[in-house]
């Protein structure tokens, strides 16, 4: 067994043991489906820091990749406590995660949300007023300088504290408040798993620590979850 395979299986082998498993992802997790993250080597900050335009995303053309069917796989086994979420592309939806696991910290791109009561809907064109309180309505997404969603973070605080097991997969934990997460999670008593290509401030303080893709690590770590399930 090499070593990163004695990683994934210590991985499998936690969420087999935790009553209450959280998964947080960021931009990371995204760059499989074909969309840029922010910090990486051709991530949009970087080529901005260097000066390059970058064509806007094709949110529309891109589908939920391994990492993203991987999490909703843990979902459907009954392990997926909750899943936070610094992504506004909308791909965990689509991978079939229920709403009511997710919180999307900074919108959805497919959605609207009322400025009175905080109430999102998919976004119809000829939709302007919230069906609700008679609001008006904008994009869910959170722009620089906007407050984050209340409830939507109530919630990811709410699950951090709770959880035993907390995995980031594809953030360098370093926007506020968001990246203040884990720290809630680890306070908790959590392992905290840290899966991302570059470096996060939390990586002295993980459990256990990923520098390789999403890809290569959450689906042989759930199918090894399923053969641990189907021997207990």
């Amino acid at each position: 067994m090499t070593e990163l395979e004695e990683r994934i299986s210590t991985l499998a082998r936690w969420m087999l043991e935790a009553k209450y498993l959280v998964v947080f992802t960021g931009a990371g997790i995204s760059t499989e489906s074909g969309l840029r993250d922010f910090r990486g080597p051709d991530g949009l900050w970087t080529r901005r820091d260097k000066g390059l335009t970058t064509p806007p995303s094709d949110f529309a053309g891109v589908k939920p990749n391994a990492g993203h069917l991987a999490i909703a796989e843990l979902q459907n086994l009954g392990k997926l406590s909750f899943l936070i979420s610094q992504n506004v592309d909308n791909l965990h939806l689509r991978s079939g995660i229920r709403p009511e696991l997710l919180a999307e910290l900074h919108g959805n791109i497919t959605k609207d949300r009322c400025t009175e009561c905080d109430f999102v809907l998919d976004r119809f064109d000829d939709q302007t007023v919230c069906p609700l309180c008679g609001g008006s309505l904008k994009s869910s997404v959170v722009n620089f300088g906007d407050a984050l969603p209340r409830k939507d973070l109530s919630d990811a605080y709410h699950h951090a504290g709770k959880s035993d097991l907390f995995i980031v997969a594809g953030s360098t934990l370093v926007v506020y408040p968001a990246a203040d997460i884990p720290a809630i999670a680890l306070e908790a008593g959590a392992r905290l798993v840290i899966i991302n290509r570059g470096g996060t401030p939390f990586d002295g303080r993980a459990h256990l620590r990923f520098a390789e893709a999403i890809g290569e690590v959450l689906p042989p770590a759930i199918e090894m979850l399923k053969r641990l399930m189907a021997g207990a």
